[in-house]
């Protein structure tokens, strides 16, 4: 946050150029599709929404009777002096993770330094396929999470990728019933719209692990970092003042973490996958990790990259989503205001990337969903008109747009009795089983 190129200070100090390769997609990727449950229910109880657009989906949760309607958005940032360089962020939805109808994993990846994009891709894939291996997910997720970011920490130091000076954060939600389990590593973030009090109140679902936080900030010194900003490196401010402000104001120039003895890396976060050359000063894999149950009043959840709240608070990002009922005309608006305030604030913006996951009750009642899997599942896609049927993990990958979406005034949803972002949830909601 808060340079001039990004998370790292290649752009005055030239501690390592920006110039990522492409993030490739992997994994099936589809524009629009709809969980339909186990085939041992009844196909007339399960909802099946019409869907269109670019990147929107469905994903039930039957035994919270829940279902998730979200949408899904990356914009590549505007580089002036670089009009060639390629999207460094990049996201994924899986859905049926590991074989369970009921169990969905959002994530962004936000990769930064030269090979910052295939940083992200390969964290993207690792990750996902490292939580899907492992057997105790969902009796330990915190424990399977900090196993799965630290193994695919390893492997990128291990693979042909240069990780030295490069690397990703990353933001991960996965649902499973009723029960959503957030992870954090960098300065992405998750954030909630909850109904309280008449209004939609923005719940931070991760912190951002910046030397602006006290906790982080001695942690890193303590392992040997200089925290400066680029002013203070350069002699323009004294060293010795070691007060930033807050991330709210920080003038654009925000502590960052060097090495004792010279001009790198100058990372404005705390924790990252890859940045090998960083962990010798104190920059870790290793998550923060939320476990909460989704209530009543949990509208809906965002996750997006840093380029979404540069400018932007949690609160501003949730009275955004608040006023939309599809989730794809939220992830629109943000696009489009956080890159009109990028512009504002500098010549450049960076790579925005957004989720919006809206919680809506399925109405199909509770289903016991605990021995469920997707070989008895499936999932439909439509494609313009064309109907096709998948029976494993569902995956959509980063799937980058070339221009903001031109925003639309949204249809009604009536596929689903939950209230809308912008109206009271209902009062007979239950979500109090166990995922």
């Amino acid at each position: 946050m808060g340079c001039v190129h990004g998370k790292c200070c290649c752009c005055r100090l030239c501690c390592y150029t920006c110039n990522p390769c492409c993030c490739s997609d992997s994994g099936s990727q589809a524009n629009n599709h709809c969980c339909v449950g186990d085939q041992r229910s009844p196909d007339h109880l399960l909802q099946r929404p019409t869907l269109t657009g670019d990147s929107v989906g469905t994903a039930l949760i039957p035994s919270a009777d829940l279902c998730l309607y979200y949408s899904t958005l990356s914009q590549r940032g505007h580089y002036p002096d670089s009009p060639d360089r390629e999207n460094q962020d990049c996201f994924i939805v899986r859905t049926n993770l590991h074989g369970r109808v009921d169990a969905h994993f959002f994530a962004v990846f936000d990769g930064h330094g030269q090979l910052g994009a295939r940083c992200a891709a390969f964290v993207r894939d690792r990750l996902v396929e490292a939580l899907s291996a492992d057997g105790s997910l969902f009796d330990d997720p915190a424990r399977a999470y900090q196993s799965a970011f630290l193994a695919t920490n390893s492997e990128l130091h291990e693979s042909e990728i240069d990780d030295s000076m490069s690397g990703t954060t990353a933001i991960a939600v996965l649902v499973s019933g009723a029960t959503m389990c957030v992870a954090n590593v960098g300065d992405s973030r998750a954030v909630a719209g909850v109904w309280r009090n008449g209004s939609v109140v923005a719940e931070d679902l991760s912190r951002d692990q910046t030397p602006f936080r006290k906790d982080e900030y001695e942690r890193v010194r303590r392992c040997g970092a200089r925290v400066l900003s680029v002013d203070q490196v350069e002699g323009v401010k004294d060293p010795d003042v070691q007060s930033w402000g807050d991330e709210e104001n920080d003038d654009g120039d925000p502590p960052r973490l060097w090495v004792p003895n010279g001009m790198y890396p100058g990372t404005a976060f705390t924790r990252s996958v890859g940045d090998s050359t960083a962990e010798s000063i104190g920059v870790i894999a290793e998550p923060e990790v939320l476990t909460l149950k989704i209530s009543p009043e949990h509208l809906f959840f965002v996750v997006a990259s840093d380029g979404v709240f540069e400018f932007l608070s949690s609160q501003a990002v949730v009275d955004m989503v608040a006023k939309f009922i599809d989730p794809r005309e939220a992830c629109s608006a943000i696009a489009a205001e956080s890159h009109r305030l990028w512009l504002e604030h500098e010549n450049r913006t960076d790579d925005i990337t957004i989720i919006v996951v809206h919680i809506k009750d399925s109405g199909i009642g509770t289903i016991d969903a605990a021995s469920q899997t997707t070989n008895k599942s499936s999932i439909e896609i439509s494609d313009k008109g064309k109907d096709k049927t998948a029976t494993q993990e569902s995956d959509i990958c980063h799937q980058e747009k070339g221009n903001l979406p031109i925003m639309q005034s949204c249809p009604v949803d009536s596929s689903t009795e939950r209230s809308p972002a912008c109206v009271a949830p209902s009062p007979t909601h239950s979500v109090l089983r166990n995922g």
